[in-house]
């Protein structure tokens, strides 16, 4: 299969998983009419609604509030630009995204903004002063990749709709605390009890949602980025070289785990049996070794074992960091 083909297979993919969004959203807004009370669940909708849109005009700034990501001046990290503009530029992208950073020792990257026009990379720091500039090339190419293939403005989207999905939860649960159940529907029990359990895993049905949209995104961006560069053994690097960095980002937040190059939020600080299966499923990305792997197999090439030494870090060779 193409790079294109699987382009437009994972957007059919992820059209089908926003429509799951949209039902388990109206079915949420059932439940908790049903429950209680129907112009509850009505205004329980158009809440969700108000704070949905309010979510989606300010996600930038939010996304940049979160992360601490700083504007950079016009006359500042000029290479760090001109490697942005080179890689957007062979991307295909219309617009070079500007380039904000995050003053974090943690080696990461992200991406944000609802369209190619108005979006942004975020550069740690951290990655300025680990990654030699062919590595670094293959990073932004990722997130140039995020935002080429509209990655971030989908993500921006389903965060949103899961936001909105636990507010609505919430909404039912404290109108269940204050005896909204006992009104109209006291006798039945079985109305009650059912919607306890819809209330309490919708939360985690949304979730659950989002992150397999955003582990499917990320081979995609990994590949993307190889054919940007036409050098997937650079991307395969990168990641090895984040795999065994040891520090974190600072302000990592669940809400904006999935946008990270390398996810600051599914580090396991435990090895003990059966923490890995349960965590994985609530991880925002592949693990590295699949991501590696599936770069070495499109590019016909084996890393060695031993991760050789980085050459002069781009941060350091151009006075950045």
């Amino acid at each position: 299969m193409t790079l294109q083909e699987q382009i437009r297979a994972n957007r059919l993919r992820s059209f089908i998983v926003v429509f799951g969004f949209v039902v388990l959203l109206l079915v949420l807004g059932g439940i908790v009419g049903l429950a209680l009370d129907i112009s509850l669940g009505v205004f329980a909708l158009v809440i969700a609604l108000a704070y949905g849109i309010f979510g989606l005009v300010r996600a930038r700034s939010l996304v940049s509030r979160l992360t601490h990501a700083e504007d950079l001046h016009p006359e500042a990290a000029k290479p760090l630009r001109r490697l942005v503009e080179n890689v957007s530029i062979a991307a295909g992208l219309p617009v070079t995204p500007e380039v904000r950073i995050v003053d974090d020792a943690a080696p990461n990257a992200y991406a944000a903004g609802l369209r190619p026009t108005k979006s942004y990379v975020g550069v740690t720091t951290g990655l300025l002063a680990t990654m030699p500039q062919r590595e670094l090339e293959a990073v932004l190419a990722h997130e140039v990749a995020h935002i080429r293939n509209r990655d971030t403005y989908l993500m921006t989207i389903a965060t949103v709709f899961a936001g909105v999905i636990a507010l609505v939860a919430d909404i039912g649960f404290r109108s269940l605390a204050y005896g909204g159940g006992r009104g109209r529907r006291g006798g039945n029990v079985l109305v009650l009890v059912l919607a306890i359990v819809g209330l309490l895993l919708a939360p985690y049905a949304a979730l659950l949602l989002r992150l397999s949209l955003s582990r499917r995104r990320e081979f995609l961006a990994d590949a993307t980025s190889a054919e940007i560069l036409n050098d997937p053994e650079a991307m395969a690097l990168a990641l090895r070289r984040l795999e065994a960095d040891p520090t974190r980002v600072r302000y990592a937040d669940a809400s904006t785990a999935h946008l990270w190059v390398e996810s600051p939020t599914d580090r396991v600080e435990t090895d003990r049996q059966g923490v890995m299966a349960l965590s994985g499923l609530f991880n925002t990305h592949p693990s590295i070794d699949a991501r590696v792997a599936a770069l070495e197999e499109a590019g016909g090439f084996r890393l060695p074992e031993v991760l050789p030494a980085a050459y002069e870090p781009f941060g350091r060779e151009h006075g950045l960091v």
